[in-house]
């Protein structure tokens, strides 16, 4: 699995190198998913992690013509984030121990869900309005930035992280309805 998707990025980024720009979308929307799980573990989730994972996609899209093909593309893309998450504890005065031989970490497929869990967030997404919906399954489900899926959803980064804000709000307060109705019970 780690090989062949070590093949797919490293075949991404080469066409990337190339002009090939929907290949190089492709390559970053992947990588972002990585990324976001690879800071995720280190940061205990927060803002942190987004600002990171956007960070380094800009630096790798600045270095891209520093990449040498004969090199495995992951290696190169971890040492990038390593180097973000190094700066990002320096500049918050962090003392923290990072192993530097995690890349199969950095190589983890993003764990999939039961499709019981599928069912059940559907459900539970329908009591959101379609673009509420739409939002929470490209940020937190696709791994989008908010950029990214306002774009998608027609409206601003702004409005797209407000809208988001109020679909979680209202899912928080769904959940705890129905766990206050389920204790009354």
């Amino acid at each position: 699995m780690a090989a062949d998707l070590e093949d797919r990025l490293k075949a991404l980024m080469l066409r990337g190198q190339s002009g090939d720009a929907a290949a190089w979308r492709e390559l970053l929307a992947l990588l972002s998913v990585r990324l976001r799980m690879f800071f995720a573990r280190r940061l205990d989730g927060g803002a942190d992690v987004e600002d990171l994972v956007q960070e380094t996609l800009l630096a790798v899209h600045r270095r891209r013509m520093t990449y040498d093909p004969a090199q495995p593309f992951t290696a190169w893309a971890h040492a990038i984030a390593k180097y973000k998450l190094i700066d990002h504890w320096r500049r918050n005065r962090t003392r923290k121990h990072e192993p530097l031989d995690d890349l199969a970490d950095f190589l983890a497929a993003p764990e999939t869900e039961a499709p019981e869990t599928r069912g059940d967030l559907d459900r539970v997404l329908a009591h959101l309005p379609d673009r509420q919906q739409k939002l929470v399954r490209d940020v937190k489900l696709q791994g989008l930035s908010l950029a990214e899926a306002g774009a998608r959803a027609g409206i601003s980064e702004g409005a797209a992280k407000v809208a988001l804000h109020r679909a979680l709000k209202a899912l928080t307060e769904f959940a705890l309805k129905g766990r206050d109705d389920k204790e009354r019970g």
